[in-house]
């Protein structure tokens, strides 16, 4: 695999960003695109492990060594086939995931490193679809049963690519007026430009799965119409009930979940660029960050994009504060050993573009006392302290401040699910709120959930698999249902 001893010769050679104040102006994708005779010599420094770390760290077990060796060669035909023999959407994972793989490379032994895997990915599928080797894949044969997947992100795509794909009739309800998820929502066009999601919804549109849009499942459509109409559910519709600030003036104007937020500004960046929804888009909320102090409560990657859109508004200042202490600045071997994801601190790239116009700081140990309003009600003030270094976090006494905050954007996760579809299914629920579904299966029969309803907050690379996986195990029980042989075949690859 690789150039022989190309680990020792060639440097690494990382992403490459835009000028931050520069892109600050701009919604469109800033990651520098390289040539690619670049993109193999980094391909040339994958060793040929004996055994391939970067497997172990990648959850959709993407087959690392051999694309990084064909892109090294100049198969890229070969390259994307790979590619996609583990992963539907590799443009999608290539763009937002944080590469674990990368944290588990052999190489990153050595810290920082690794091989470029997340810049190679990216540049595979960037190129197939160039050269036109990305197209529909309809079933070679029909099976004649149904499936409905409920909550079109990237985990109810994947599921329903890979049971379109087996020969089940399959329909993608969402309600939303788009598919996508938070990936088409929730993430900034920045980060990924969301023709790049149109596109792949296009492509399963193409291969025969019927999308219905600002659909809602037990409401628009009742549960026993499903299971009556259907030959199996499968649910994907990710944990979507927000971690919550319950401190006095939580229910000033002016305080939102981060999600609100996000997809307010996602909307009106799709609406300038043109990019088609597939049914009637609600009516703006009217948040907007321009001319205020804002702060983003949350120390995580939701909590970077808030920055980011609230620099891109304008906003006068933003401050973001994590309740947690900062992490150290390399790996913490006595913590999280290669070839775990290394808990070190990462400049977010929100946080590198508020602090090259000005705008912006990142507090960590930070305790919110409370929120304090003007006289039309809406908040103004955050109140908040020193926290602890050690759970419980308390606030430190003594070291009480003010902060000025005109919109207070709250970006400290997701707990489980939203509850009242899973109720009306009447599924079996784990401790945390979540589907319980230990091999996808739920305790209905022939009801399915994957991604993040049923795992908790992941990442998109845990959403992709899973709705592979998923798809396989409710493929295996229509096989029975219809007493036939299941086919893996059809469901190994893209």
């Amino acid at each position: 695999m690789g150039e022989l001893g190309g680990f020792l010769k060639i440097q690494r050679s990382p992403v490459k960003w835009d000028d931050p104040a520069e892109r600050v102006g701009r919604y469109t994708e800033f990651i520098s695109e390289r040539p690619e005779v670049e993109i193999q010599q980094q391909g040339a420094r994958c060793m040929s492990c004996g055994v391939p770390f970067c497997h172990n760290g990648c959850p959709l077990g993407n087959l690392i060594p051999d694309w990084n060796d064909l892109v090294y060669r100049g198969r890229w035909r070969d390259a994307i086939d790979q590619l996609h023999a583990t992963n539907n959407f590799p443009e999608f994972t290539g763009r937002v995931c944080p590469a674990p793989c990368e944290a588990a490379c052999v190489l990153e032994i050595n810290e920082g490193d690794a091989v470029t895997i997340k810049q190679i990915e990216n540049t595979i599928i960037d190129h197939a679809w160039e050269q036109g080797w990305v197209g529909p894949q309809p079933p070679a044969a029909e099976s004649g049963q149904t499936v409905a997947v409920v909550g079109a992100g990237p985990a109810g795509m994947a599921a329903a690519q890979q049971l379109r794909r087996a020969g089940h009739t399959v329909t993608l309800f969402e309600r939303d007026e788009a598919a996508g998820g938070l990936i088409r929502f929730g993430v900034p066009d920045f980060k990924i430009e969301k023709h790049l999601v149109e596109r792949r919804v296009q492509q399963l549109v193409e291969e025969g799965v019927e999308l219905r849009c600002g659909v809602e499942v037990g409401v628009d459509v009742t549960v026993d119409q499903l299971r009556e109409e259907y030959d199996a559910v499968v649910l994907t519709v990710g944990s979507r009930t927000p971690r919550d600030l319950p401190v006095e003036g939580r229910q000033l104007g002016g305080v939102h979940f981060a999600m609100e937020y996000l997809y307010e500004r996602t909307r009106w960046a799709q609406d300038e660029q043109g990019v088609p929804h597939q049914a009637p888009r609600p009516a703006p909320r009217g948040i907007s960050a321009r001319g205020k102090h804002v702060v983003v409560i949350g120390g995580g990657d939701t909590g970077a994009d808030c920055v980011a859109q609230s620099i891109r508004e304008e906003a006068a200042s933003v401050v973001q504060v994590e309740l947690l202490p900062e992490p150290p600045s390399s790996r913490p071997d006595d913590r999280t050993p290669w070839p775990l994801w290394p808990a070190k601190f990462r400049l977010s790239y929100a946080m590198e573009e508020a602090r090259a116009i000005g705008k912006g700081v990142q507090n960590f140990s930070v305790a919110t006392l409370g929120l304090e309003g003007d006289a039309d009600g809406n908040v103004a003030t955050l109140r908040y302290a020193q926290a602890q270094p050690a759970p419980p976090f308390a606030p430190i006494e003594g070291t009480e401040r003010e902060q000025p905050a005109q919109l207070v954007l709250l970006a400290m996760g997701f707990l489980h699910p939203e509850q009242r579809l899973v109720d009306a299914f009447g599924l079996a629920k784990d401790a945390r709120g979540n589907i319980k579904a230990g091999a996808y299966a739920t305790s209905e029969d022939g009801v399915f959930a994957a991604g993040d309803c049923r795992r908790g907050q992941s990442l998109i690379v845990w959403a992709i698999n899973e709705g592979r996986q998923c798809a396989r195990v409710a493929d295996r029980y229509l096989a029975q249902q219809a007493g036939r042989m299941a086919r893996p075949a059809a469901l190994s690859g893209t």
